[in-house]
């Protein structure tokens, strides 16, 4: 353990057995009295101990001195307990042989390191037997640490206890790696920690480390399998504590030390490797303790609602184009990323130990070693020839790679440490390099597994600096709830996405997409637009624009065309224009598909465009991408294809809607001539422009069945797996506030609405469509819950529900939101071009519970009939769009109403804006997609 500065400030152990000896003169060691003073002093000791501690970690920021502190205060905590409980208490004047008991601290408490909030890990050893003294001993100090509030693991045994166990499992085997002898019988200890080395550790090296890489492994799998997520665990995660543990304890059953300067003296590290080390380690140690003192528990997990706090008091300050908070978290992710640079360079070492020694650590994959082209490929990875081979030729490094991706091979972690040492080669007339260019070009565009290929890349520090712009997002992320990975990850995911469309690996998933990719005329645009279409993130700018700027730049030195350019550069500054099109406007709405018409121009950059969105929306994160967004994208691609093809875009609506109607009269062929024309006389020419040819006839079948039985309202529901929504029609008399009612009995049911069409008829009755998803962005239908949806909505119509008043309700008695952290600026946009027909009110705000409920009421008492509504949700952010009309069924062009309009929703996005207070009683109301 490090040397601690005044440590009488933190505990003085002297005065503490004197407050002892003063509480045994007063009181009798076996009264309730006794343990009653004994435990305030106790509690006195640690308070006062833990808030020097506290303080000066605080004034300094040094989580590994933090962290050495705090194991010296329970140290010293634990020596007088013991003492008091074998002086005073259970005091033995003539102790046999087996009363003995020796305090062992394992885990990390052994390894003399203790976060604010982790638990005390103790080994209560005795010699052979366990006696009535060693028990009450041991329940005499654990009571009273329990009584402190500190969190203790414990285990009792004996030393051959310790070595059969420690021989079968690997965790009690790491445990007994890291003992350090606390108080008690000494020899004891040494006792036990000479049979561990002699019978455990000595011989069983292979054994061990197979076990932690297959441990560490597994971990990497239950935590994402990636160190770029942005909630990460810094304990358990990729690129974690743990793993620098990992190579702590090989290390120490290897060579018998965690000193990291003697493992530079043995050759596993370089020294600039030593630096790398020790600083990613205290950075890592510093963030954990800065936690556990936020959070005031033993939280791992770097949430969104502690990051922002991380940053301000570790003194990341906000920059042009980037908070403090995501510099914090590049600085994270860059630190998670030495951290498996160092795990690979430490195998690497092993594997050379290997050489030397058959009989140590992990085996060798394959006995061949072979050459290829120059290089040397062992044990099925690649490896260079020479050390200086780059040094010869900057070239190689890119060469390495792509021959790795050719003949399916690994890189060897040897060749990754030279090119680590070798980067600064990287310059720019490397850049500019024809044939480096082609294969960096090839190896993005290669139809084996580029996103692995790119990722080795990138985690070798190659991308960055070959280009300089994808360098700048390394570890770049975004403090939202919408994006899961840094911008450099998602990146290198959608690439992987759109392989694995082009492969037929998503073709049940994407059909679409997997066969317009054949019809693609370059797959380098393709794939350079996925490259640079996040590029420019973090500049201060509209990342769209600055994006295309650096594809102008960055095309023709990776071989590409002027006109295959030009192409990339639009497909970088219109790829969210298909999703904004899709997700926000009505797409039965001829003037939607005539503005998208007038961006794409072409039915190549249609498809160009399509794929790109597809790959762009998977890669945000796991759940992100669902049916109904991928229905949305087919249908404005399908109808803007017909456009751009010779379909009339804005072909006569009275035409149009004449055609429809004699197709279904073609449909309906078991009707009634007369009860066809009263069905098709009953709807505005609206309906027959924005509805479907499947629609039209489920909607008739249901108004005749209703209709016949004088039903009141009536309900009908299918859900569609593939489209994942599940679409509800409420078929009942129009009234005013018909579809704020409907939409607040969904919120308070928990569904989340992504789509609502509404139609009224010449005879006063309404035929609304919503679709709807439950929390996960699935179908609606499970476990009965469609059954409760109909009994809600049906007693919001009869007036028996308030589901408004039920919202505040359950707002105020449920947990907090997470998206309570965020700052969403509310914004109303009011756009009389988007539509012919209809005002168009785009609504921004933060997510929150019945949020639609709420803005649908507010539009409601605007005297505002809504045609449809278009309902997103992105992470935080709720982006909510209407086509609506006034009492007239006319656009609403006073700018007197339109300013009031925007009034009073801006009111409604501010309203319970308010973070409430945590603790309250939990209740869960979804945000109807909002």
């Amino acid at each position: 353990m490090e040397k601690i500065p005044n440590r009488k400030e933190i505990i003085d152990r002297r005065a503490l057995v004197l407050s002892i000896a003063e509480i045994v003169e007063k009181h009798n060691p076996d009264s309730f009295e006794f343990r009653q003073e004994i435990l305030k002093l106790f509690k006195k000791s640690l308070d006062h101990g833990s808030k020097v501690v506290q303080a000066r970690f605080m004034h300094s920021n040094k989580g590994r001195t933090m962290m050495y502190a705090q194991c010296f205060l329970v140290d010293q905590l634990i020596r007088a307990i013991y003492d008091v409980a074998t002086q005073y208490i259970y005091r033995l004047s003539n102790p046999t042989p087996e009363e003995k008991l020796s305090l062992v601290a394992v885990g990390g408490y052994g390894r003399g390191e203790l976060a604010p909030y982790s638990d005390v890990d103790l080994l209560f050893l005795f010699p052979y037997k366990q006696t009535p003294w060693c028990e009450q001993v041991i329940e005499f100090v654990l009571y009273m640490l329990w009584d402190l509030g500190l969190k203790v693991g414990h285990s009792t045994r004996t030393a051959n206890e310790c070595v059969r166990l420690a021989k079968k499992d690997a965790t009690i085997q790491t445990a007994l790696l890291e003992a350090r002898y606390v108080w008690g019988d000494q020899e004891l200890f040494n006792e036990m920690y000479r049979k561990y080395m002699k019978e455990v550790v000595s011989g069983r090296s292979r054994e061990f480390i197979e076990a932690k890489l297959q441990e560490r492994k597994e971990r990497h799998e239950r935590f994402g399998n990636s160190r770029y997520v942005v909630e990460p665990n810094i304990k358990e995660g990729k690129g974690g504590l743990r793993d620098l543990q990992t190579l702590f304890w090989i290390a120490k059953f290897l060579h018998g030390t965690t000193d990291i300067s003697k493992l530079v003296k043995l050759g596993v590290f370089t020294e600039k490797e030593r630096r790398r080390f020790t600083k990613a380690s205290n950075f890592l140690r510093s963030v954990r303790c800065h936690l556990h003192y936020l959070t005031g528990r033993p939280e791992e997990r770097i949430t969104f609602d502690v990051q922002t706090e991380l940053a301000r008091r570790l003194q990341y300050k906000d920059h042009a184009g980037t908070s403090g908070v995501e510099r914090f978290m590049k600085h994270y992710f860059l630190v998670a990323k030495d951290v498996g640079d160092l795990t690979r360079i430490f195998c690497a070492s092993l594997e050379a130990e290997q050489q030397k020694k058959s009989r140590l650590p992990i085996p060798r994959l394959g006995l061949a070693i072979r050459k290829l082209k120059g290089y040397v490929v062992e044990s099925g990875r690649i490896n260079v020839a020479h050390d200086d081979s780059f040094k010869q030729d900057p070239t190689r490094m890119l060469e390495l790679f792509h021959l790795a991706q050719e003949k399916g091979l690994d890189v060897h972690p040897n060749a990754l440490r030279l090119i680590r040492q070798d980067l600064k080669l990287i310059n720019r007339s490397l850049r500019n390099d024809e044939k480096a260019n082609q294969l960096f070009l090839d190896m993005m565009t290669s139809r084996k597994d580029p996103e692995t290929t790119l990722r080795r890349l990138n985690e070798a520090g190659v991308f960055g600096r070959f280009v300089p712009d994808f360098g700048r997002v390394v570890a770049q992320m975004q403090h939202d709830m919408y994006h899961v990975y840094t911008v450099d990850e998602h990146t290198i995911r959608a690439i992987g996405i759109i392989s694995q469309i082009e492969d037929g690996a998503l073709k049940e998933e994407h059909p679409l997409s997997h066969n317009i990719m054949p019809k693609i005329v370059s797959r380098n645009v393709l794939y350079c637009a996925v490259l640079i279409h996040d590029i420019a993130k973090g500049r201060g700018g509209d990342h769209s624009i600055l994006g295309a700027d650096v594809a102008e730049r960055l095309c023709p030195r990776l071989g590409l065309s002027p006109s295959e350019t030009e192409t990339v550069a639009w497909l970088v500054r219109y790829h969210l224009a298909f999703s904004a099109f899709a997700f926000k406007r009505d797409i039965s709405d001829p003037k939607t598909i005539e503005d998208f018409v007038k961006i794409v121009q072409s039915p190549e950059r249609l498809r160009l465009l399509l794929v790109l969105t597809v790959a762009d929306i998977r890669a945000v994160g796991p759940n992100v991408w669902n049916g109904w967004k991928g229905q949305l994208l087919r249908e404005l691609y399908y109808a803007t294809e017909n456009a751009l093809t010779g379909g009339h875009i804005s072909e006569g609506r009275a035409e149009r809607a004449k055609h429809y109607q004699e197709e279904l009269r073609e449909l309906l062929k078991n009707w009634k001539e007369e009860e066809i024309e009263t069905h098709i006389s009953r709807f505005y020419q609206s309906y027959w422009i924005g509805s479907s040819s499947e629609d039209r006839i489920v909607h008739a079948t249901l108004m005749q069945k209703a209709d016949k039985e004088g039903a009141l309202f009536t309900i009908e529901a299918k859900s569609d797996p593939f489209r994942s929504i599940t679409e509800v029609i409420v078929y009942t008399a129009d009234h005013p506030g018909l579809f704020s009612r409907i939409t607040g009995a969904m919120s308070v049911s928990g569904a989340n609405i992504v789509d609502a069409k509404i139609h009224t008829t010449t005879d006063g009755m309404a035929l609304d469509t919503f679709c709807i998803q439950d929390s996960e962005g699935k179908v609606y239908d499970q476990r009965g819950r469609m059954k409760k949806l109909r009994q809600t909505i049906e007693e919001t119509l009869q007036g028996t529900r308030k589901p408004h008043l039920e919202i505040v309700e359950l707002r105020e008695s449920s947990l907090p939101s997470r998206t309570e952290v965020f700052t969403v600026h509310p914004a109303v946009i009011l756009d009389n071009k988007a539509s012919n027909t209809h005002t168009v009110i785009e609504v921004r705000g933060r997510d929150r519970p019945g949020l639609l409920a709420k803005l649908t009421r507010t539009l409601f008492t605007l005297s505002l009939s809504i045609s449809s509504a278009h309902i997103a949700t992105y992470g935080e952010r709720a982006v909510d769009v209407f086509y609506v009309k006034d009492s007239f069924g006319l656009k609403i062009t006073n700018k007197v109403k339109l300013a009031n309009i925007e009034k009073r929703l801006l009111l409604a996005l501010n309203e319970d804006m308010e973070p409430k207070k945590k603790g309250s009683r939990a209740k869960k109301v979804a945000s109807s997609g909002s």
